[in-house]
Parts: C-alpha cells; structure tokens; sequence
C-alpha cells in the first residue's frame, strides 16, 4: 500500500483554528462540519452509522448490492477508483468487487482514521493497489492513478454531498468533474426528501450518540486550540428546516458562557447556536438538475423500496461547444 498526505499537521491546525475564529465571530455562530472528523469524530460516526434511525448507511449498502453489476455492465472494469470521504471505506467492497480496479484511492480528512481503514482494505483486496490520499475533498488535491488506463470512476456515497449548500454543492461536483475529466463516472448516494420524523429522528438518536458527535466539536477545540468551552453548558439540536429542505444540526448553549477559543475570549447567552451541519435532501428532480449544472449527466438512478435513499450513477459531459 502506498501513502500518500497532502496536509501537513500544522497546516490543518492552522485551518481549524482560523475556522473557529471566523465562525464565532460571526452574528450567526458557524463552524463548518468537515471539522466533526478528528478520530474521535470519525469513530463516532461510524456508530452513528450503525444506529436503527440512521437509515441512509445500511439502505445505500442494499442499493450498492443489488445494483453494483449493472454499475460495472456501465462502467467497465479494471481501472480506477477514487472515493472522496471514505471514512471506514465499510461500503466500498461492495463496488470494489463489481468493478475489479487496478487501483482505488480514498481521500478523507481525518489521517490517522484513513491509514487504519486503508491498511484493512488493502489487506482485504492484495490484487488492488490501494494509494489513500490524506486531505480535504473540497480543496485541489493530488490525486495518483489518474492517468492510468482503464475506466475511471468517482465514488461519493452517504448523501455526503448534502452538508453543501446548493451552489457549493455545484462547485463541488463541477471540481469532480473537472479533476476526473470528461467521460469519467461518479456513483453518488443522495438522501431524498421524506416525513420530517424520521429526518429528525436520523439525526437526534434515542441513544444520543449524534449528540456525542455534534459536542465532541467543542472537545476537539478544547484539545486543539487551547479551549476552555464548558461543554455541559451546551446540548444538540437536530431540526428540519422545510423552506431550505434541509436538516440543520445545532450546538445551542444552556446558559450564558464565556470561554477562550483560538486566541481569543468569546460569549454566548442561553439560547443562542452554533450551526454545524446542514444535511441537503433531494428528490429526483432536483438531483437530475444538480448534476446537469454541475458538469455531469445522469445516466441511471435506483432506489429502495420505501424511497428513502438513491443512488445515482452520472457521466461527465464533454467540453464541447453549447449553442
């Protein structure tokens, strides 16, 4: 297995820190949630994923089974795979085995996570080259094996694409597009619009492990930035926010505090947020247009049986002349 890490510790360090900063000083409180995924964070999730109301991770797994061979039948086999966020990588056997690539390469922000679940797919899949990449997905990265032969594909399961607002959302996928180049796939899982209690309930677990989640942010800052945030004055809040047709994920503070933070002393009364995910859900219609605007066509769409999730496979367009 070959490595390779295109952050630096000291340079994601610098980025957290300016992120909280910049956030908290903000009229709306704000810290963007690709900070959750330290490896504490990162573990976390993963229960998340295993949680009953957590539905989009073992319905997507379904999706990946039953329709991975006709994915193949599309793309081809033998080329390359890269997953952006791949986290445990726990699905993406699912796709390995049907596309049989030469080499896949997972991209996540969270190092230490990537090196542990890159060495057991390796070890899993000895005929594929596996070359994790260490870095932020929404920024250019590096990215090896791509101009080997062979069909190329993107991977970007979980709904992932979600906690983008629609025009980064836009650029996000047009950056996909222009990184893997025209005539390459994305096989992207996307949550769909659905009653808003079992939205709510995804993201507010009886077991309050989402809640473990959301707060292990104030940890990391007390960790990493010399913080001195009173975490037990702060609870999570999940709510769906119909006009934006997203679920929102909130730190909301119990009491008034004040605590340092990256360099500075910062204040907050009772009641007031800290917004720290937006989760996008999608209909078909609306996906259809997010990958037409963002360089991609779609190609194919399946869904379970309670149209709960999709997943999508698209091309990307060519760079052809438009009237």
């Amino acid at each position: 297995m070959n490595a390779a890490t295109d952050v630096r510790p000291d340079e994601a360090d610098t980025d957290f820190a300016d992120a909280v900063a910049a956030g908290l000083s903000q009229r709306r409180k704000v810290i963007p949630a690709r900070f959750f995924y330290d490896r504490a964070g990162s573990e976390l999730f993963e229960r998340i994923t295993e949680l009953p109301e957590y539905y989009p991770t073992r319905t997507e797994a379904g999706l990946l089974a039953a329709h991975s061979g006709a994915v193949a039948d599309a793309v081809g086999t033998g080329g390359t795979v890269v997953e952006f966020g791949s986290g445990s990588s726990a699905k993406t056997p699912l796709l390995l085995g049907a596309l049989k690539p030469a080499t896949y390469v997972p991209i996540d922000i969270s190092a230490d996570f990537l090196t542990a679940s890159a060495q057991t797919l390796a070890t899993a899949h000895p005929a594929i080259a596996v070359m994790p990449v260490a870095g932020d997905f929404s920024q250019p990265l590096t990215i090896p094996g791509l101009g080997a032969e062979g069909p190329l594909a993107g991977f970007f399961p979980g709904s992932t694409i979600g906690n983008f607002a629609p025009a980064a959302a836009v650029d996000l996928l047009q950056s996909f597009a222009d990184t893997l180049g025209p005539g390459a796939w994305l096989v992207i899982g996307l949550d769909r619009r659905k009653d808003r209690v079992v939205l709510e309930r995804a993201y507010d677990d009886a077991a309050g492990v989402t809640a473990a989640f959301n707060l292990n942010l104030l940890h990391r800052i007390n960790r990493e930035l010399a913080g001195t945030i009173p975490v037990d004055a702060f609870r999570h809040r999940a709510t769906w926010n119909e006009e934006q047709g997203r679920i929102e994920m909130h730190l909301e503070a119990t009491r008034d505090v004040t605590f340092a933070a990256a360099g500075e002393r910062w204040t907050m009364t009772a009641g007031e947020t800290i917004h720290t995910e937006n989760s996008y859900k999608y209909s078909d219609a609306e996906a259809r247009l997010l990958a037409r605007a963002s360089g991609w066509t779609p190609v194919e769409c399946w869904s379970d049986a309670d149209e709960l999730f999709a997943l999508h496979l698209w091309r990307a367009a060519g760079t052809e002349m438009q009237p």
